[in-house]
């Protein structure tokens, strides 16, 4: 996997078709992008406040967790915190629009 793939969480197709059914979502984006728009039932935790409130949201570090961003490439960074942190079943979604579709979850605004 090279650097790029690594910083990505390893995204790739058979990743993406790999996610678990049963998740806790996170939207890693701003607040004002997560009013803007979030998958339906996506708990908040802005990339810069991962490392400090994740467990709120995710206390088990055993518990299937898909991040998300408008890109991939925050929800990137934050997968990797979280493998840092001792989560170990944690995947990159990628971006909210690709995801939603993948998951038939609506977005929500607000």
């Amino acid at each position: 996997m090279g650097f790029f793939s690594h910083f990505m969480g390893g995204l790739t197709q058979k990743n993406e078709a790999s996610l678990p059914e049963k998740a806790i979502l996170i939207d890693v984006r701003t607040h004002a992008e997560y009013v803007s728009g979030h998958i339906d039932g996506a708990m908040h935790v802005p990339l810069d406040r991962v490392s400090h409130d994740v467990h709120r949201v995710a206390p088990d570090k055993a518990a299937a967790v898909i991040l998300y961003c408008r890109s991939g490439a925050r929800s990137g960074h934050a997968l990797a915190l979280m493998r840092q942190m001792g989560y170990h079943n944690v995947h990159n979604g990628g971006g909210v629009g690709a995801l939603a579709m993948k998951l038939g979850k609506n977005i929500q605004k607000g």
